[in-house]
């Protein structure tokens, strides 16, 4: 995930600082000296990482943090707010959708960044929000852009317009009368994009803007590429000019630098992140969650939302009762695992909970390939041994592995994370309120009783 190691090189220089207790001008020093290096192993730019170890340092020696009985915590406070203020505030940057007429987004960014599929998944998310948006094949040098923009339109449900290899500039402007008449309300401009940054580039994506009102250009940067994403968006930003940044692949960066840098070096907003491959894998960017992850803090908030989101609610009702009925089976278990694979795999779900993007756990829980081989183990039982999985002896776990393509241990494996949920069960009926205590006694689930 995004900031793995920059959070994981952070958690050690505040492990430090909790083990010295009240802290002198010395030791906030060095701990800057770690924090900075951190930073620009992550691939932040100098001057960011330079200026923002500056201005932690500057109130971590004030009267908050020196005469505090918990310094070390005041600390990661300040780092905090002051990563959130880094990536832009608090509240999360919202593009503003016209209620009349035509709101016009235009993607732009260098080939190979997902400009196409970004395009399809912004149409999906609006059109989940009630909107009508309408997806513009102006990609006309790429083989094959305009009928990837088609495929993933039709996946996402959203209509595209095209002219085939007309002028871009004459494509939009039929683009924009073609909404009007059908009623689609937001409109997406796929524009082609290039290996490197060159003046034909720029030309064309200033002459599609002379030729339509263009409400937002939005730059789509690969997270992977680090301090060049930077640069990227810098140079887009004086040559067409830009009002936004869509972040991609923040799912597989272990460094995750540009988040923190975009908004410094260019002035402007981080909207939306792309969090995975699929249509749906597209959410806001919100600063004071991605801060409150790399600090290890976890971020409940979306975690709630992606369950709200993907969750069956008469399913889950229906499982709640047989859990503190002492019921659960095996069916149940597949149904929890089945929701885990909706909400992104255990890892996604891990790097959310506080304290879990450091966490060292078993990969084998975590490798989300293995979710089809828990799902065959358990189709391969009988609707008897899914129920009372007390009564699968060694001859039954022969069968249950042959019939699923897996081995005896692998079965084995399985009927004991399945006594292991089933006791974890057993203590919350026995005794719900101490298991909140315990539950909310984790940083971040505090308040939440």
């Amino acid at each position: 995930m995004a900031f793995e190691s920059l959070t994981e090189r952070l958690s050690g220089v505040f492990k430090k600082l909790r083990g010295k207790g009240k802290l002198g001008e010395a030791d906030i020093k060095a701990a800057m000296r770690e924090v900075r290096m951190a930073l620009l192993e992550a691939d932040v730019n100098y001057k960011v990482a330079k200026d923002f170890c500056s201005q932690v340092s500057e109130r971590a020696m004030g009267q908050e943090v020196m005469e505090s009985l918990t310094p070390a915590q005041q600390v990661v406070k300040i780092v905090n707010e002051e990563l959130t203020r880094l990536m832009g505030g608090d509240d999360p940057q919202q593009l503003r959708i016209k209620n009349k007429g035509q709101t016009v987004l235009m993607m732009c960014g260098l080939q190979g960044n997902g400009k196409t599929t970004h395009a399809a998944k912004l149409g999906k998310y609006y059109k989940k929000l009630g909107r009508r948006p309408l997806l513009v094949a102006c990609d006309i040098y790429r083989p094959a852009a305009i009928d990837q923009l088609r495929i993933v339109g039709e996946q996402a449900g959203v209509p595209v317009f095209e002219m085939g290899t007309e002028k871009p500039e004459h494509i939009a402007r039929k683009a924009m009368a073609y909404a009007r008449d059908h009623g689609n309300d937001i409109v997406i401009i796929d524009t082609a994009g290039r290996l490197q940054i060159d003046d034909t580039l720029m030309d064309e994506l200033v002459r599609i803007k002379q030729a339509v009102e263009v409400d937002y250009s939005l730059l789509v940067v690969d997270a992977m590429a680090g301090q060049e994403a930077v640069n990227v968006a810098k140079t887009f930003n004086e040559k067409v000019g830009i009002d936004g940044v869509i972040l991609t692949k923040t799912d597989g960066d272990t460094r995750g630098g540009a988040a923190l840098s975009v908004l410094a070096v260019t002035g402007k907003p981080i909207y939306f992140q792309g969090i995975g491959e699929k249509l749906d894998d597209l959410e806001p960017f919100y600063p004071a969650r991605m801060a409150g992850r790399i600090l290890g803090m976890g971020d409940v908030l979306s975690l709630i939302e992606k369950a709200q989101a993907t969750q069956d609610e008469k399913q889950a009702e229906e499982t709640a009762k047989r859990m503190m009925a002492n019921k659960f089976d095996l069916n149940d278990m597949l149904a929890q695992f089945q929701q885990i694979k909706k909400m992104g795999g255990a890892s996604a779900l891990l790097s959310m909970l506080p304290g879990g993007a450091g966490a060292k756990v078993d990969v084998d829980q975590l490798d989300e390939k293995a979710l089809p081989h828990i799902e065959a183990i358990i189709y391969s039982m009988t609707p008897e041994e899914r129920a009372k999985p007390s009564i699968i002896n060694p001859k039954r776990k022969r069968r249950i592995a042959a019939g699923s393509g897996r081995t005896v241990e692998e079965v084995n494996k399985l009927l004991r994370q399945y006594e292991m949920m089933q006791k974890m069960m057993k203590q919350v009926k026995r005794n719900p309120k101490g298991f909140m205590r315990r539950l909310s006694s984790i940083p971040g689930f505090r308040g939440m009783r």
